[in-house]
């Protein structure tokens, strides 16, 4: 196993005025790469801060959150084949990103280097804002732009409340965030669901199909916040449904007993078989 552990923020104009491309070293780590682009006031990654993790490691699995991925700003990344031996640029399209998903992620093996994003400058405000949650936070409007700074922090206020933000005080933290996608279906198959089931308009598929709360799907199979099963040191989150944590000591087994148990209760009652969103190694 390598540990890219590489440092270093270069920026480039961009294809417009108000743009500018920034070179990301992949062992940047990613929060604090939002806080440099804030800093520069640029917009386009302040919906995901307080994500862990490493630069290189985003494009792996198209991070987002909060109205944002990392695919919407995505230019291109130096990538080392484990394949064919060579270093190569791979651009958008090669990656063919997906929901939280990308042609890496997919199989295509190899090592990351630095990743270039391409984010605007909105005179200190932010993208316009395509998270219900943020723009409620605020009592906005989709579509309106926010200093950014208090939008980042306001992110990180909620991933707090979810045990989403890593805090050595909070044991809900000690997961490996949202363990399951939010599944995407079709409208036909949506309106089998309760009306109160939550559903979002998706790019995908030309706009056929919605989007599903997984978070919604597991607590309303049966399965409360803080569950475990009997003996296991593994427990969905106290604050959130979609995290499965460790209370300490917990086996790499015990956590997929557990994933295996919140899937099968949400395929029995909605017909739905969640997938995981952590590469599930050697198992």
């Amino acid at each position: 196993m390598i540990k890219v552990e590489t440092k270093g923020i270069e920026s480039f104009k961009g294809s417009a005025e108000n743009k500018t491309v920034l070179r990301i070293q992949a062992g940047e780590n990613w929060d604090d790469f939002v806080d440099h682009a804030i800093e520069h006031g640029l917009a386009g990654v302040e919906g995901m801060a307080g994500i862990p993790g490493t630069v290189g490691a985003g494009p792996v699995q198209n991070i987002g959150a909060y109205g944002q991925e990392l695919s919407d700003t995505f230019v291109r990344l130096e990538f080392v084949d484990y394949e064919t031996h060579e270093i190569v640029i791979l651009d958008k399209a090669d990656l063919a990103f997906g929901y939280r998903d990308s042609v890496i992620n997919r199989g295509r093996t190899g090592l990351i280097t630095w990743v270039e994003l391409e984010l605007e400058h909105f005179g200190g405000l932010s993208a316009p804002i395509s998270s219900g949650q943020i723009a409620g936070a605020f009592g906005a409007q989709m579509g309106d732009q926010l200093p950014l700074r208090e939008v980042a922090d306001s992110v990180k206020k909620m991933r707090a409340t979810k045990g989403m933000l890593l805090s050595d005080n909070d044991p809900d933290s000690v997961s490996c965030g949202s363990f399951f996608t939010n599944p995407i279906v079709s409208h036909t198959f949506a309106r089998t669901l309760p009306e109160v089931s939550p559903r979002w308009e998706t790019l995908e598929d030309d706009g056929l199909t919605v989007k599903l709360s997984a978070a919604w799907l597991i607590e309303n199979s049966g399965i409360n916040k803080g569950f475990s099963l009997p003996g296991s040191k593994a427990a969905i989150s106290s604050k959130h449904c979609l995290a499965i944590t460790n209370r300490g000591g917990a086996t790499a087994k015990e956590i997929l007993q557990l994933a295996n148990y919140v899937q099968l209760q949400v395929s029995n009652r909605f017909g739905i078989t969640l997938v995981p969103e952590p590469n599930l190694i050697s198992f």
